[in-house]
């Protein structure tokens, strides 16, 4: 049971070669299984970025999510419990996307799948995956 980060979820719709062998296994197993999760935040990230023009995309963000959800992704909501958890994350930076995605990871017992360093560094009790790797 796995939770893509924003980017994995980017790399592998895009079909970018910065995802992993390992990570494409994982990915795959959990698509075979129907457990492989998005976080709907990631979405929010996704709409975000290209409303300020950091990302291009030849779909508009709600049809990009129909796109991903239609490769066998569940979407995961931001529930109450998911944002107290996301506050209460201690030794990590301040973006409410990183906290809200690993406090997903973490609640719904998932293994994420990510690049950032400070996710994979950080020393709470997180499951997780280079997506590099």
């Amino acid at each position: 049971m796995i939770l893509v980060d924003t980017h994995a979820l980017l790399w592998l719709v895009t079909g970018h070669s910065r995802l992993g062998p390992k990570a494409l296994e994982l990915i795959d197993m959990a698509f075979k299984d129907r457990a492989g999760h998005v976080s709907a935040m990631s979405f929010w990230e996704i709409a975000m970025l290209t409303s300020k023009d950091r990302l291009e995309f030849e779909y508009p963000p709600a049809e990009w999510r129909r796109i991903s959800l239609d490769r066998g992704f569940s979407e995961l909501p931001v529930t109450g419990d998911i944002g107290i958890m996301a506050v209460e994350i201690a030794d990590f930076h301040a973006d409410p996307a990183d906290r809200i995605i690993m406090a997903s990871a973490v609640l719904n017992g998932l293994t994420l799948i990510t690049a950032d360093r400070r996710m994979l560094d950080w020393p709470g009790q997180l499951r997780r995956h280079d997506a590099r790797l």
